[in-house]
């Protein structure tokens, strides 16, 4: 603790980042951080921007990377997104910040900092492009965990040629999640092609009886073939499962 507080008085850490490294969070105006989560879970923390102002969702990001070397916002609009690029771009200049704009996620790195690798793939499958939002924050999220991604897009069961056509790649991954609204079907024909783990990931698409992904979550937990379900639109908690298979493979795969 000496050395760390010697450290701060110097200039060479932050109070922020002293904080993290005794609390596990870090408290800004905005609220409190949980730097320590990657550590203790595996799971990167992320952002929600939802309920939170711009300049809030900038002050947590800015926290993140002092404290992490890294700041994962979700669901961010374009006056969120463009917050956090200036405010970084004011403290900490350098950062990589790059927005996946249709998936509503923004990711920024340090300079210093090392993304981890895996060596595991997660495929991320869409039924169609409606999915593509959970389905892209899923993606995002096992990337930022180290995985390998491949993505497969628009090959929902209107047409099942088009989901065999990519039966090979589908097999080749060391997980799946499966993204899918209206009726949910896709996940269950998936999982009964690949002998891989299956993630199903409902999506709030659609109309009608049990529309906005009611129905969609209901057929992929009454599903007869073996597969896990997330809530719906939650493409942070399937890409965050993903990546924690796709950590335990890697570690098996060294040992």
């Amino acid at each position: 603790m000496r050395k760390l507080l010697e450290a701060v008085a110097e200039g060479e850490v932050s109070i922020a980042e002293a904080e993290a490294k005794l609390s596990g969070y870090a408290t800004s105006e905005a609220g409190r951080f949980d730097a320590a989560r990657e550590t203790r879970r595996g799971v990167p923390e992320a952002i929600l921007c939802d309920g939170k102002t711009p300049d809030e969702v900038a002050t947590l990001a800015a926290t993140a990377v002092e404290t992490t070397g890294r700041a994962l916002v979700t669901r961010a609009d374009d006056e969120q997104a463009d917050a956090v690029r200036e405010r970084l771009a004011d403290i900490q200049p350098g950062s990589d910040v790059r927005t996946h704009q249709r998936a509503g996620v923004l990711v920024a790195h340090a300079t210093a900092f090392d993304p981890p690798e895996l060596d595991a793939t997660v495929g991320v499958v869409s039924a169609g492009t409606s999915d593509a939002i959970p389905a892209g924050e899923a993606a995002v999220v096992a990337g930022e965990m180290g995985a390998r991604v491949e993505e497969v897009h628009d090959v929902g069961v209107a047409s099942l040629v088009r989901v065999l056509d990519e039966v090979d790649a589908l097999r080749a991954a060391d997980v799946l999640v499966v993204a899918a609204g209206r009726e949910g079907a896709l996940p269950t024909v998936v999982a009964g092609l690949v002998n891989t783990p299956v993630i199903g990931l409902p999506v709030s698409n659609g109309y009608g009886h049990a529309g906005e992904g009611e129905a969609a979550l209901a057929g992929m937990l009454q599903s007869c073939t073996v597969l896990s379900v997330v809530n719906i639109d939650a493409g942070f908690v399937a890409g965050a499962q993903a990546g924690l298979i796709a950590r335990a493979i890697d570690s098996a795969k060294t040992e």
